[in-house]
């Protein structure tokens, strides 16, 4: 692993567990084992290291999500979640703290949020043999709402959107 993938991992374990704001660059160095020369040396600032996390946990949670019906889907937010914890959606964590004035967050949240919903619109389409926008758009809301419920009832609204979707698909289903 390159110096600048240690420290965009380093970076993105901290800044999901604590938060961008809270996360100093000293605590960055800390963790990393690098000084801070390193650190600015290989990843530039606070914002471009964010925005380079931001963009690799798009790149992982889309490939992960990279199936082709809407219980699969939700099985992968499940094993996400098991995996990853249930902080929340670390981008939209972000936003929130930044307030959507960082450019590169901002951009970097977009795109995520803009490919979901389109790789959402795919999968609904896969399992229902058709599209359907307003059946994707139900399934995103479950989706986003079970990864933020997650983080105060735990990762068992994954299960319980997981149910509620497919009695939505089942409903539309001819």
């Amino acid at each position: 692993m390159d110096m600048t993938s240690k420290l965009t991992a380093v970076a993105e374990r901290l800044f999901d567990r604590h938060g961008y704001m809270a996360t100093g660059m000293d605590r960055l160095t800390e963790a990393a084992g690098v000084s801070s020369r390193t650190l600015y040396k290989h990843v530039g600032s606070k914002t471009e290291l964010m925005a380079r996390v931001l963009t690799e946990r798009d790149r992982r949670f889309m490939a992960r999500i990279e199936v082709r019906s809407v219980d699969a889907l939700f099985a992968a937010l499940e094993d996400w979640v098991r995996v990853e914890g249930c902080r929340g959606c670390l981008f939209l964590r972000t936003r929130a703290e930044t307030g959507g004035d960082t450019p590169e967050i901002a951009e970097a949240v977009s795109l995520h949020k803009e490919a979901l919903q389109q790789r959402i619109r795919e999968v609904v389409a896969m399992d229902l043999g058709r599209e359907d926008l307003a059946l994707a758009e139900q399934v995103l809301v479950l989706f986003e709402g079970a990864t933020h419920a997650a983080v105060y009832r735990g990762a068992q609204t994954v299960s319980a959107a997981r149910a509620a979707a497919f009695t939505l698909l089942e409903r539309a289903r001819p």
